[in-house]
């Protein structure tokens, strides 16, 4: 009889010891994962049922001995919600480190210099992994959403690339671009020069979203930024297409008219002085630095070179001026190249 005991005994033993044996090799082997994998892991989601989709998706190989190395460790593991991308053969112990680090996913946005708030709004809204919920809200409930009443939305925004996890919604990314700007513009505006004609962060935010329109080239925007401040300086209108386009909103058809200059708007700088009520894109952050870091060269007018460069050509007198536009449009007709709106200029102060 106590032969018989002591053989139950070892074998009870040698049973615990490969039941321990198989839970625990079934939590620290290598995953059946030959490529990278994706899984949504849904919020409030249980440990067993966690354990139980990762199973049927084909990330894991012993579900049930995963859930009985949980169970008898005593484990139970925070599982964060979101998407997750599981590296090939990652092994549940790994899975489960990164569902508790919550080491989900980052999707990515991009937000263009010099887009306008109206085409941001759309990217969010056709962005897949953004929670959209300000849809059909007017451009004011956006700003009250987001804790920013009674200001007006253009060129608040950050253009920049964004991370984020999926399911952000679109006040939560907005929220972001909107501090990023914030933050941007209070630093450029610690560095501004002396003596500048324009007088507040938001009026340098107005200045820098022209500039940002004007030109696509780094190394002229400090220059261009100089000759708007020149104006600004003397009285002259900045006489700048952009804005006036901005104005048209929805009429605008692409190309710009005569009539367009004479007709008055808030943002017509043609027949008004000084800025525009507000920003006209969202500027980036060398348009913001050059807007209170101008290069004011005496230059006070400017005019594309046409040879493709996307360069300008900067003139102190009215007169040298009015001969780079001859230039200019005769060039394009070489060319043979659309000739857009372009005029010989007069005084305008």
């Amino acid at each position: 009889m106590r032969k018989i005991l002591i053989v139950l005994v070892l074998l009870g033993g040698a049973a615990t010891f490969w039941g321990y044996h198989w839970i625990t090799t079934a939590y620290t082997v290598d995953g059946p994962l030959t490529a990278p994998t994706r899984v949504e892991i849904p919020q409030g989601a249980s440990v067993r049922s966690v354990v139980s989709l990762l199973g049927k998706q084909g990330v894991i190989r012993d579900a049930r001995g995963v859930s009985w190395y949980l169970r008898i460790n005593g484990l139970k593991p925070k599982v964060k919600a979101g998407t997750y991308e599981f590296p090939p053969a990652a092994s549940p112990r790994k899975i489960f480190d990164m569902l508790e680090r919550g080491v989900v996913v980052h999707e990515q946005l991009t937000v263009v210099e010099g887009s306008t708030f109206a085409d941001l709004r759309k990217t969010l809204e056709k962005h897949p992994a953004v929670l959209v919920t300000l849809r059909g809200k007017s451009d004011a409930e956006v700003m009250a959403a987001i804790g920013h009443a009674n200001e007006h939305p253009e060129g608040r925004f950050f253009p920049d690339t964004y991370r984020f996890a999926a399911h952000t919604s679109d006040k939560e990314v907005l929220t972001l671009a909107y501090d990023s700007m914030a933050k941007v513009l209070a630093q450029a505006w610690e560095q501004r020069k002396d003596d500048l004609p324009i007088h507040t962060p938001y009026e340098a935010l107005i200045l820098a979203s022209i500039v940002e329109k004007e030109t696509a080239l780094e190394t002229e925007r400090a220059t261009i930024a100089g000759v708007f401040t020149s104006r600004l300086r003397t009285g002259m209108r900045l006489q700048t297409d952009p804005t006036v386009i901005y104005g048209l909103g929805d009429k605008y058809d692409g190309d710009i008219r005569t009539k367009d200059l004479q007709t008055d708007t808030p943002y017509n700088t043609y027949t008004r002085a000084g800025l525009p009520p507000t920003p006209i894109a969202l500027p980036g952050r060398e348009s913001v630095l050059a807007a209170v870091r101008p290069e004011e060269t005496g230059a006070i007018f400017f005019v594309a070179t046409g040879d493709g460069s996307g360069a300008h050509y900067f003139s102190r007198t009215l007169d040298e001026h009015n001969e780079a536009v001859r230039r200019y449009l005769a060039r394009l007709r070489q060319q043979n190249a659309p000739v857009k709106h372009t005029t010989i200029q007069t005084d305008s102060r």
